[in-house]
């Protein structure tokens, strides 16, 4: 029996008074030797094989029948022992992991952290927010050599530390590059072929790219197949889609992307987002575009950073404060 040896004719004194009297007395002794086999890490078939024992030399004569139950149940504890020690080990190495991934997410936060410039003229309001602890979604902000802001936007189609992983490499090649001085036709160019190259092919990302220019109010842009964000025209009253064309990138490293431009006016509003944003779900529905604005429209009045504040507040109460998708939002107000 092993470290149970010492305890077995202990273990035996107990169960004969417990069963002649059922005192308290007896009670505390086997909540003793529970603390000592918990401490000990003894495994449920040797407690039920000591407990056999100390019964059989009790009871020499005890009938067939309950020597063939305590027996069925020293088999199934045997099988009971392993589970159970198959169960505090995954639970172990969960752990593990767990405070692993709490330390790379920590280095993410680090590593993607960006910083929302002042430009004069242009309200901005950002917010990013993970579904889980590491993020699929990235968003950049630069300020070009000619007083340009650069705004990307991407969502690794994926989840999970594989898309963080991602998400770290895109913003590797990113500071890479002559962001400043580029178009966003060109650095989608160069990105698709980084990722080209360096992705495994089951896994594709999603760009949206854009260049605003303070003193005209033209903004360029290009997307990689990422979902497309909103315009608002202030003096129409009116939201209408972005719509740019592009292939995700990763698929061919001999893409060419669009690049299209409009002009923002006093009070017009750029909306980019993931589809965390677009694609929310209260309760097995999706909710539509038209709420997505709608929900928009009545926070339009803000600033644009309580302005992203509220509509993600909002969605996430509608997901009752579970995102199932990681979360991003930048809105550009003239």
């Amino acid at each position: 029996m092993g470290t149970l040896k010492p305890d077995a004719a202990n273990y035996q004194s107990l169960l004969r008074h417990y069963i002649a009297k059922q005192d308290e007395h007896s009670l505390y002794g086997a909540e003793q030797i529970s603390k000592h086999f918990i401490k000990n890490n003894v495994p449920p078939e040797e407690i039920v094989n000591l407990h056999n024992q100390a019964l059989s030399a009790l009871y020499p004569d005890l009938p067939e029948h309950i020597q063939h139950s305590m027996k069925f149940l020293l088999e199934t504890m045997i099988s009971y022992g392993i589970a159970h020690q198959e169960y505090h080990t995954l639970r172990e190495q969960q752990s593990e992991i767990k405070s692993e991934i709490a330390v790379a997410a920590n280095m993410q936060d680090t590593l993607l952290a960006t910083t929302k410039p002042v430009i004069d003229g242009l309200d901005i309001g950002a917010v990013s927010v993970p579904a889980h602890q590491m993020s699929g979604d990235y968003h950049h902000f630069v300020t070009g050599e000619d007083g340009s802001l650069g705004i990307a936007v991407a969502d690794v189609i994926g989840k999970g530390i594989p898309a963080a992983l991602c998400m770290s490499m895109i913003k590797y090649s990113m500071d890479s590059l002559p962001e400043g001085t580029m178009r966003p036709q060109s650095i989608l160019k160069k990105l698709n072929r980084v990722v080209e190259r360096n992705v495994d092919a089951s896994m594709f990302i999603t760009m949206f790219y854009a260049q605003y220019f303070p003193k005209s109010g033209k903004i360029l842009y290009s997307s990689a197949g990422h979902e497309p964000g909103f315009y608002y025209n202030a003096k129409e009253n009116t939201f209408e889609e972005i719509k740019a064309k592009g292939l995700v990138l990763g698929v061919n490293p001999d893409t060419e992307y669009r690049q299209y431009e409009r002009i923002l006016h006093q009070g017009d509003m750029v909306i980019l987002l993931t589809d965390g944003v677009t694609e929310c779900r209260q309760g097995e529905r999706f909710i539509e575009n038209k709420e997505v604005l709608d929900v928009i429209a009545t926070f339009s009045h803000l600033e644009a950073q309580e302005m992203v504040n509220k509509v993600y507040k909002h969605f996430e109460r509608l997901q009752d404060f579970q995102l199932r998708d990681d979360f991003t939002l930048i809105v550009l107000k003239k």
